[in-house]
């Protein structure tokens, strides 16, 4: 699992949440270019991602894990779910703030649909 989160607190939830839930995740990255990395060494089963990291929008990012098949669960509390689906019609938009439970449900969800 990648976690793209700029925000130190926000990061530390959910990964904190995702491992225990029994995953394991790479990061959190703070910024496009730390996470662009980390996948280019390990294909994620899933990702996490910021809209909006230290070094901008995390779309490239996103159409790159896309492309690989890797399914992406977007958390932003800059950009409405609205439009990350309208952008990115089938992935998984929450937003921040977000109860662990319901990222939780969601990495079940987008990885059952995988």
């Amino acid at each position: 699992m990648l976690v793209a989160e700029d925000e130190p607190l926000v990061a530390y939830d959910i990964c904190e949440s995702v491992e225990s839930a029994g995953y394991a995740v790479s990061g959190p990255f703070s910024d496009i270019s730390s996470a662009m990395l980390s996948f280019q060494k390990d294909r994620p089963d899933c990702a996490i991602l910021d809209v909006t990291l230290y070094d901008g929008a995390v779309y490239p990012l996103a159409e790159k894990l896309i492309a690989e098949n890797v399914p992406v669960i977007f958390h932003s509390g800059n950009v409405s779910s609205d439009e990350v689906k309208r952008r990115f019609p089938h992935s998984c938009a929450l937003s921040k703030p977000c109860p662990p439970a319901k990222i939780i449900d969601s990495v079940q969800n987008v990885l059952a649909e995988s």
